[in-house]
């Protein structure tokens, strides 16, 4: 059965010895002359090595914050985040980050957008070409190298955007929303990719998503996060086999308890809130 872990400060992740991501007593508020607004609130969290955790919660509650936190891309108020070992106290060289949209630059094909990646971080030139190849064929972009964003499908797009991100091997992938805009068929199939991507990787993955179904289907872990501000109302641990048929998995008893303990929390805490 699926198991279900009470949210307690400092006790929310993996038994790790060393985690590759550790969130510590996190809380973050934004100040402006008119106001202050605490996004996160006292959020622990622990991701192991070669794990993938999702992150699920109404909008506003932070959940981009956390992602851009252990970044580096946002400082916290309070608390710290160590990654790979290390203390985040400026942007992360080492990590891929995922956004919604994809961001691809209109004049170059499919394979120099994902060369991008090389271009920017100084990598070699043929050690480059030879690792955006094996992506293009681990993705299904084969006989696509050379088109423009505008040729490609969105869910095209997105791959484009994911191979850029794993094009320099980072141990750890950030993902915020990055199926959010395509249409339901392509994001299942999206599903399906990005798990089996994760799988053949061993990448250490968090993903923040709005679907519970995207988070039960891909975790190993999913997170349920408060309103504003952020706090981590409860962790589930996933049980369902590693290698998931997306139609067995989705029409398992497994699949949907857990979907509607999610969906329960998560509406009891719009209520609330």
């Amino acid at each position: 059965m699926t198991s279900e872990t009470a949210a307690e400060p400092g006790e929310h992740g993996s038994q790790t010895v060393t985690p590759t991501i550790d969130v510590h007593d996190l809380t973050c508020t934004f100040r402006s002359k008119r106001q202050s607004t605490t996004a996160l609130h006292d959020v622990s969290l622990r991701v192991g090595a070669g794990e993938f955790v999702t992150i699920l919660g109404p909008s506003g509650c932070g959940k981009s914050t956390l992602l851009k936190i252990i970044a580096g891309l946002v400082p916290p108020t309070t608390g710290h985040v160590d990654l790979l070992g290390g203390r985040v106290r400026e942007p992360q060289r080492d990590i891929g980050f995922a956004f919604q949209r994809a961001a691809l630059l209109e004049w170059r094909g499919a394979r120099a957008n994902i060369l991008l990646q090389a271009e920017m971080r100084g990598m070699d030139k043929h050690t480059a070409a030879e690792r955006a190849d094996r992506l293009i064929e681990l993705t299904g972009l084969t006989g696509f190298e050379d088109a423009l964003p505008h040729e490609l499908s969105g869910g095209m797009q997105q791959r484009v955007a994911l191979c850029r991100a794993l094009l320099h091997e980072p141990p750890v992938l950030l993902m915020d929303e990055p199926f959010g805009a395509l249409d339901a068929l392509t994001r299942e199939h999206m599903n399906v990719e990005m798990h089996r991507i994760w799988r053949e990787t061993s990448t250490t993955v968090v993903l923040v998503t709005h679907s519970i179904a995207e988070a039960v289907y891909l975790g190993q872990r999913v997170v349920v996060m408060t309103p504003r501000p952020g706090r981590i109302e409860r962790v589930y641990d996933v049980d369902l086999p590693q290698q998931r048929d997306y139609g067995a998995t989705m029409s398992s008893t497994t699949f949907e308890t857990l979907a509607s303990e999610i969906r329960a929390i998560l509406g009891a805490s719009a209520h609330n809130g």
